[in-house]
């Protein structure tokens, strides 16, 4: 049996193959997190119409422990978007309320590792709570 041989039969064991392929899962899902851990969320807010909503107060609450305690307020602007940029959290709600528009219910985000960076797909919708 030649060197090559030997070498492709010993890597193609699954004693070695196995553990190989989930060295290489751990070291892309480690990337990915290095790369995605900002903190950033970001998203919109809007009337009950679909319109943006300039200046609407919005809210990003944490988990603590065992209840959610509010951590950072930012407005949203002309086209109704939002930034927070340092949410320390794996679990938080967002809400968004404006007077004479109205207020979101708070909407549950749930992350797969702290800090990671999202971009909400669906808009906070003001309504007339």
């Amino acid at each position: 049996m030649n060197c090559q041989s030997r070498w492709r039969t010993i890597l193609s064991n699954r004693f070695v193959l196995v553990p190989g392929v989930i060295a290489a899962v751990v070291l892309v899902w480690n990337i990915y997190v290095a790369m995605h851990n900002h903190g950033v969320v970001v998203g919109r807010v809007v009337d009950v119409n679909g319109n943006p909503v300039a200046d609407a107060t919005v809210a990003l609450w944490i988990f603590n422990f065992t209840t959610y305690e509010e951590k950072e307020h930012v407005t949203t602007d002309a086209r109704g978007d939002f930034r927070f940029s340092n949410n320390p959290s794996y679990k938080l709600q967002i809400s968004a309320e404006k007077p004479g528009v109205g207020r979101s219910d708070r909407v549950p985000v749930f992350l797969y590792f702290r800090s990671q960076d999202v971009d909400l797909s669906s808009p906070l919708r003001l309504g007339g709570n």
